[in-house]
Formats: C-alpha cells, sequence, structure tokens
C-alpha cells in the first residue's frame, strides 16, 4: 500500500481509469473536475476527494497540485496555463526541499506529418532515442507545451521527477465508464450521417494504437519507476519521453479502419455500401473542422513504445478492430441522438 497522494487534473477517459488503479495499489487520489456528477462517480470508485474547477483556474490547480507527491495530467496535451499552474506548484515544492512526480499527457499528434491522407511514410520514431523525439518541428501540434515541461525539468534537475507520456490513437471503452474515445467513434458517426465510411485523401496513412486500458497500466509503470530510480539518474533527467503505442508494425492505415467502419455498418444494415470513400473537403464540418481534420485522421503517427516494454509493459487488451466491433460500435449504435444533425467533434483530440 503506497499512502502517497496522487493529484489527477482531468480524470476522464484516461485518467479515470489511472486513478482507479492507483486506488487499488493504496494511493490517496484526488481528481480535479469541472463537474459535480464527475465528482460523485470519481469519489464512488476510489478517488478520496475532488475538488471542482476548469483548467484556467491556475491558482487552484497550483494550490492543490503543491499539496501532493504526485501530479498527472491526463485532461489535454493543449492547455499550456493547466501545465504551467502544475509546473509552478512543482518548483514551489521544490524550493521547500519537496520533491514531486510529474506526468504529463501530450499525444503523438506530435509526430504529424501533414501527409493529409496522401501517403504511407517508413519514418518511425522510438522513445529510447531522445534526438528522434526532439527533431519534430517547434509548432507541432502539443510541442510547445512539452517544450515548457523539459526547460522547467532541466531548471529543477533531480528535485523532481518529470516524465511526459505520447499516446496515440487511443480506442476501447472500459464498461463501467461507457465513456467512448474520439477517432473512430467520430468516423462512425460521419458515416452513420452521409451514409458511407470516409478517409481523408487517399487514406493511406498509418497511426500506432492503443486501448485506453492498456494505456492506464502504462501510466502506473512509468510512476512505479520514476518512483524506484534515484531522481539524478540519467535515465529520468536525461530522457522524460514515454511513448505508448499497442500495435507495433502493425499500426491500421485510416483507409483500413474506414473499410472497417464499412463492413461492420453494412453488415448491419446501416449503410447500402461497405466500401470505403474519400471525404471530400467540403464536408469536414462533420469532423474535426477544416483547419484540423487533415491532421487528426489523415496523418502519419508511428510510434514505438520500447521504454515502456523494457520495464515489462506489454499490451493485453483486445485488437482496435475487435474492440470497435465488440465494445464501441454497440454504445455509439444505442445512442438517442438524431444520426443526420451530427456535425463533428467539438473538444478537444487527444493523441
Amino acid at each position: 500500500m503506497s499512502g502517497k497522494k496522487v493529484f489527477i487534473v482531468g480524470p476522464g477517459l484516461i485518467g479515470w481509469n489511472v486513478l482507479e488503479l492507483l486506488a487499488k495499489e493504496g494511493y490517496a487520489v484526488t481528481g480535479f473536475v469541472r463537474r459535480r456528477e464527475h465528482a460523485s462517480q470519481i469519489k464512488a470508485t476510489g478517488a478520496v476527494g475532488a475538488v471542482l474547477g476548469d483548467l484556467n483556474d491556475k491558482a487552484l490547480i497550483t494550490q492543490h497540485a503543491a499539496a501532493h507527491d504526485i501530479v498527472i495530467h491526463t485532461a489535454t496535451a493543449d492547455h499550456l496555463g493547466s501545465a504551467e499552474a502544475i509546473l509552478d506548484a512543482v518548483q514551489q515544492r521544490a524550493a521547500q526541499g519537496l520533491s514531486t512526480v510529474y506526468i504529463h499527457t501530450s499525444g503523438t499528434s506530435v509526430l504529424d506529418d501533414g501527409a493529409a491522407g496522401s501517403v504511407r511514410s517508413d519514418k518511425v520514431y522510438h522513445d529510447d532515442v531522445v534526438a528522434e523525439v526532439d527533431s519534430v518541428p517547434d509548432d507541432a501540434p502539443h510541442r510547445q507545451i512539452d517544450m515548457a515541461i523539459v526547460r522547467v525539468q532541466k531548471q529543477l534537475g533531480a528535485a523532481a521527477k518529470i516524465a511526459i507520456m505520447i499516446p496515440p490513437i487511443i480506442y476501447g471503452v472500459n464498461p463501467r465508464h461507457g465513456r467512448l474515445t474520439i477517432q473512430i467513434p467520430t468516423l462512425t458517426r460521419y458515416a452513420l450521417k452521409h451514409g458511407y465510411a470516409g478517409h481523408v485523401g487517399a487514406g493511406l496513412p498509418v497511426e500506432s494504437a492503443v486501448h485506453v486500458l492498456d494505456l492506464a497500466r502504462a501510466y502506473l509503470v512509468v510512476l512505479r519507476r520514476l518512483e524506484s530510480t534515484p531522481a539524478d539518474s540519467p535515465e529520468i533527467l536525461g530522457n522524460p519521453y514515454y511513448f505508448a503505442e499497442g500495435t507495433g508494425d502493425g499500426e491500421p492505415s485510416w483507409r483500413e479502419i474506414a473499410a472497417a467502419i464499412g463492413d461492420e455498418l453494412h453488415a448491419r444494415g446501416l449503410t447500402a455500401d461497405a466500401s470505403p470513400r474519400t471525404i471530400p473537403p467540403e464536408n469536414y464540418g462533420d469532423l474535426f473542422g477544416p483547419q484540423f481534420t487533415a491532421a487528426v485522421i489523415g496523418l502519419n503517427s508511428r510510434s514505438r513504445a520500447v521504454r515502456l516494454r523494457g520495464l515489462g509493459w506489454q499490451p493485453v487488451e483486445k485488437s482496435w478492430r475487435d474492440s470497435y466491433a465488440q465494445d464501441e460500435l454497440p454504445l455509439i449504435l444505442a445512442e438517442d441522438v438524431d444520426r443526420k444533425s451530427f456535425e463533428g467533434y467539438k473538444g478537444t483530440v487527444a493523441s
């Protein structure tokens, strides 16, 4: 039993699963949530407390992060203010002689190559080679926040233990939570509205993927490693990055994902044709908007979780295809909505 205090900012799709695993291991976990309903949900599944607020409440986040030994940010990869609030807390604790473990969540959209559906890339990134991760442009998705965290890590040195988790496409569902992921469900809702499964461009790019429950276990593997490794170890100071993919060399292309959606919907009589098609750009508003659709579901993003596998982590959950057919699609089809009114995903995209 740990007894250590953990503050999770945004215990939603990823973080709620991490919270439950931590609670089972004896960590005292508090979640930072927006809604009272969700505060009750996380307390019913292991949290010792919940703080109500939003990501713009910097002072509130800093206050509570500074009171915890471990801070995990799983709300979004794209909110600089909340990450800065946690870094302020980590630095305050360091000034008091208190060490903090901070695990931030980024995403492999940082590897976006701008392919926009046109070509499959041979470029593969490995998290045990820092230079490969650092080779991405400074203006890549998520990169400005990742760089801000790395700068503070270098300033603090052994006074804190900081890691950046970089998951790819997340799929799967925890049946107790019933929370769906983003990219594949959005493509499915698009297909139900328009009558065909689609992809950006030729659908040739590929992206690594991970089941949400395998991902949650990865956070605990990283946390245990950080806790058991000296703060001045080159392993911690020299490399904060952890990819978390479960597909290895079997990453799906976006066309393969669209084909799986088409097959499942056609088999249920929900589309006239199973064949995937190119989505016209004028329909991007029904996906992730004109600005982001090509980057979200038209990119190459090939990552390898070398470090996690070296620590004994292995994916054990269903494949993305089986999970979609058996778990996610039934939940999507059970939604009580007007499918023709779907206007795309409006939230922040993970990965």
